[in-house]
């Protein structure tokens, strides 16, 4: 996808900004992507008012910001100034972030719109607090070693930038594999005793979880990646090609956001305002519990 670059002027302290020629095309496209999905969600969540999905379609941005960094990199190869670089290695790392807050809150406002709080392993109220702490303390974590890895200029601050930013995806990692075990332990045991809500409730919430599933095993195969890539060091493997990038990062987060957009879960959670949630074909009941 790029050809390789040594390093030039655009190095700090002679280290190489990219190892690569960044590609102008394909950062171009990954940019209008990601602004058309989050135009996209953007309509649904005026429609829907799921407001809760904020913080998703800021990651959305987050992700067209970072590949406009990309496509400005490319177009100064191999003269690379920092700042653009900047740009698109904390936005890129921060994006999925964003994105997994929003699932977070989704699954508790589905566990109590089934009246199943019994059968989560952390209780509803507390549910997307402390997933939430996960994801801002990984936020932060990983911004406090790109700010360190944009002013490194020497090897070792780099490494310990790197060392930081892969701190934080590790507790991202850990996180989000117990929100996934919580998801699927809380599946199975409504399987196994099904709630009244969960029986005649007139909406898929079943086809729902799997995309929650399919939404949460993507964005952990981008996090492992990342792991794998700052722990591999700036000159390893991954760091050195930036097909990886656009394979395991910028494509898995374009396949999360679509998932959302065709089953976006303001289809089977209205708003509060809106007051009611469909059980059946014909008739509405007033459910009007605050959600954490």
């Amino acid at each position: 996808m790029s050809s390789s670059a040594s390093s030039d002027s655009s190095s700090a302290g002679g280290f190489s900004l990219y190892h690569y020629y960044p590609n102008k095309g394909a950062a171009s496209a990954f940019v209008a992507l990601f602004i058309i999905s989050a135009l996209a969600h953007l309509y649904k969540l005026s429609r829907y008012r799921v407001w809760y999905f904020l913080p998703f379609i800021t990651g959305l941005i987050f992700e067209a910001v970072g590949y406009l960094g990309r496509n400005i990199s490319a177009g100064e190869s191999p003269n690379w100034r920092t700042g653009p670089y900047v740009l698109q290695s904390l936005t890129l790392l921060l994006g999925p972030t964003l994105l997994a807050a929003s699932i977070y809150m989704t699954l508790g406002r589905l566990i109590r719109l089934l009246h199943a709080d019994m059968y989560s392993l952390i209780r509803t109220t507390w549910l997307t607090k402390v997933f939430l702490f996960g994801d801002v303390s990984s936020f932060f974590i990983q911004s406090a070693g790109g700010g360190m890895l944009a002013n490194a200029k020497t090897k070792s601050s780099i490494d310990l930038g790197e060392n930081i930013i892969t701190g934080g995806l590790i507790f991202q990692v850990i996180f989000f594999g117990f929100f996934m075990v919580v998801a699927c332990v809380f599946h199975w045991r409504i399987i196994r005793a099904p709630t009244p809500t969960s029986l005649t409730i007139a909406v898929p919430w079943q086809r729902f979880l799997f995309v929650l599933y399919a939404a949460s095993i993507l964005i952990m195969v981008r996090s492992v990646f990342r792991v794998a890539e700052f722990s591999g060091g700036f000159s390893g493997p991954l760091q050195s090609s930036e097909t990886y990038i656009y394979i395991f990062d910028a494509t898995l987060m374009f396949i999360t956001s679509g998932l959302f957009i065709i089953c976006h879960p303001g289809r089977i959670m209205v708003s509060e305002s809106k007051g009611s949630i469909p059980l059946s074909d014909s008739v509405s009941y007033s459910y009007t519990e605050t959600y954490p």
